[in-house]
């Protein structure tokens, strides 16, 4: 590239309205993001209906805070990039038909990107991905194990064979009876607690896949089993043993990943990867396979446009646009994603 790539990022995937500028794939610009979590705590979890009015309410405000955050124009912006897949449909449909307007209205390219790989590419924001890596995806709808061969080629080792980590987080968290958002509930629980409760180990194979409902279902039978009973639960050592249990998968996976192809660089992503007992053990995991680690700022864990805007450069550089048919799509495939992407 001859200049600098100015990309104005869109994500709506869920409860987040949120938009940034990146250039070049790594310099965050401008970013603002509109959370609506207060609003869907006092349900106990995300309501898709009113998830995508409240992004419908506040899309045109965030598009405004953002722009005044840039110190050029939104003229001066080379392409506009939007999470079109996987997510809620109205939430991403909000997204996607805002980047389709400035795309025609400004003349601007329209690129598409998978959340997914926007969770990926956040890594870039603060050092640069040093190929060939392992990349673990840990976040509500996704629990992914996959080895990026350069910027552009990729290999799906593993996947959830049902629930995703950070999902299950949520639920033991509600039989728990801990607040929404359940997962940094039980983080700040199980510091608290001790590791007292014996738990089935999820998926103790030699596989790259995860499995977490026989865990999660094993704590919804336990707890609903000494309620009735009339027994005590403690709520800080289950937590504790929860956590535990389910970070030793991911770590134990990763060991046997990094062991197995050589791979000498790790990053994790996703919205599970802010929690610091995850963090702690994965270093701990790749310094002894003496792996590099990374994981991004807790900021770009989450949801966020930044991320999207630095997965959107590789596709900036590589010409692979989206025209005006773009639609949402709740979920893809990311295997089946990455092999029609390559093609």
């Amino acid at each position: 590239m001859n200049k600098d790539i100015h990309i104005l990022a869109i994500e709506t995937s869920c409860d987040e309205t949120s938009m940034a500028i990146v250039k070049n794939g790594r310099e965050v610009e401008a970013l603002t993001i509109a959370t609506q979590m207060e609003t869907h705590a006092s349900f106990g979890g995300v309501v898709p209906e009113i998830a995508s009015r409240m992004h419908t309410e506040s899309i045109t405000l965030v598009l405004e805070e953002t722009l005044k955050k840039f110190s050029g124009k939104i003229e001066d912006i080379d392409a506009i990039a939007v999470t079109y897949a996987p997510g809620l449909l109205g939430s991403l449909l909000v997204g996607v038909e805002c980047a389709k307007t400035l795309s025609l209205v400004y003349n601007k390219p329209l690129i598409a990107v998978n959340h997914t790989m926007g969770h990926i590419y956040a890594n870039n924001i603060e050092y640069e991905i040093t190929y060939p890596t392992l990349a673990l995806i840990v976040s509500g709808g996704h629990t992914d194990m996959l080895i990026l061969k350069n910027e552009t080629e990729m290999e799906v080792l593993g996947s959830t064979m049902d629930d995703a980590v950070g999902e299950v987080y949520d639920k033991v968290a509600r039989v728990l009876n801990l607040p929404y958002p359940g997962g940094p509930k039980i983080e700040k629980m199980a510091l608290e607690g001790k590791d007292t409760y014996e738990l089935p180990k999820p998926m103790n194979d030699d596989s790259y896949n995860f499995s977490y409902s026989g865990l999660k279902s094993y704590i919804i039978n336990l707890v609903h089993n000494e309620r009735q009973r009339n027994h005590g639960i403690r709520v800080a050592d289950l937590a504790c043993s929860f956590q535990k249990t389910a970070v030793e998968e991911l770590t134990r996976k990763v060991g046997l990943a990094l062991k197995n192809t050589q791979i000498k660089n790790m990053i994790l992503a996703g919205g599970v990867s802010a929690n610091k007992y995850l963090r702690e053990e994965m270093a701990k995991t790749c310094a002894e396979a003496g792996a590099t680690f990374h994981v991004p700022n807790i900021l770009y864990c989450t949801d966020n446009a930044a991320m999207i805007g630095c997965a959107a450069y590789p596709l900036f550089k590589a010409q692979k646009f989206a025209d005006f048919t773009l639609n949402a799509k709740s979920s893809e495939n990311i295997k089946k994603y990455i092999e029609d992407s390559q093609k």
